[in-house]
């Protein structure tokens, strides 16, 4: 009896070890498999991609350096809007000739608005995000800012946007312009900019603008007419890349070519941002790369 219950003990630690060795030999082929992933390689000189729902940086390049940010800045310009107490989204704004005399100007992209056109918040927020509208910035950063004149107004407008930037601890991030045509002081980094998007995305108003590739909107004209806007988004990774929510595309003479981006794949959402990119393309490619990595860690 002795013997047999010996036996037994000796064949239930050999089980107990073998097992034990499958289970470590997982985790070490876990472990190998997570540090055999390769980082990828981007054009961009900046990058940065976290986890949207935990905050975990997945990837860093440059992601704290100050770089010009071109229309990514339109981000912040919507979130600020959208932060409004009491906002009516479908409150009417009077297109004036100043912002299409700012457009030609500047030679800022358009969403081609016309002077007399009585357009809703709702339908700036489409011209500023989809064909990245310097036009519907200007309109809203008047309507939103507080003045007797128009330049108070944006001048208060920027401020806000600066405000809700030192709001979220934002260091590395300062705003001179509605639009991102700054005069030398506008600038974020990779790292800020993904989490000004990442809150403004909290927005469900935000979510379906950005995540939009066209639409087509119906205005009130000057004599009471009504007239279609058709918009198309600049961000190419929407109807490329699967699982793509978002966000803006940005250029600039000093900006160069920026992206943030956002995808969900199996509940998972990733958010990031490359700045100073080649070109579209490479810009583009750079957002594919990062996102693919992040799903895969």
């Amino acid at each position: 009896m002795k013997t047999r219950i010996k036996g037994i003990r000796r064949v239930t630690a050999a089980a107990t070890v073998t097992a034990a060795a499958v289970l470590t030999s997982g985790v070490f082929a876990t472990s190998a498999q997570a540090a055999t992933l390769p980082t990828p390689t981007i054009v961009a000189k900046g990058g940065y991609v976290m986890n949207n729902g935990t905050g975990t940086s997945l990837f860093t390049k440059a992601a704290d350096t100050r770089r010009s940010t071109g229309s990514t800045t339109k981000i912040m310009t919507a979130k600020v809007v959208l932060a409004q107490s009491n906002l009516n989204l479908d409150s009417k704004v009077t297109i004036q000739k100043a912002y299409s005399d700012y457009i030609v100007a500047k030679n800022a992209s358009s969403a081609r608005l016309i002077v007399g056109d009585k357009v809703t918040v709702r339908q700036l927020l489409y011209g500023l995000m989809l064909p990245s509208g310097c036009d519907a910035a200007y309109a809203l950063a008047d309507k939103f800012g507080s003045g007797s004149t128009r330049a108070a107004r944006v001048k208060s407008f920027i401020g806000k946007m600066n405000k809700a930037a030192t709001d979220m601890g934002l260091k590395n991030t300062h705003f001179d312009s509605f639009d991102g045509i700054g005069s030398g002081s506008n600038y974020s980094t990779p790292r800020d900019l993904t989490k000004i998007a990442s809150s403004a995305m909290k927005n469900s108003t935000f979510r379906t603008v950005v995540k939009t590739t066209s639409t087509k909107q119906k205005v009130t004209t000057k004599s009471g007419g009504y007239r279609y806007m058709s918009w198309s988004n600049t961000n190419n990774l929407l109807g490329s890349y699967s699982g793509t929510i978002g966000v803006k595309t940005g250029s600039g003479p000093e900006a160069k070519y920026c992206l943030v981006f956002a995808a969900t794949r199996n509940g998972k959402t990733v958010i990031g941002t490359v700045l100073a990119s080649s070109s579209v393309t490479n810009r583009t490619a750079d957002a594919k790369k990062l996102m693919d990595y992040g799903f895969k860690k």
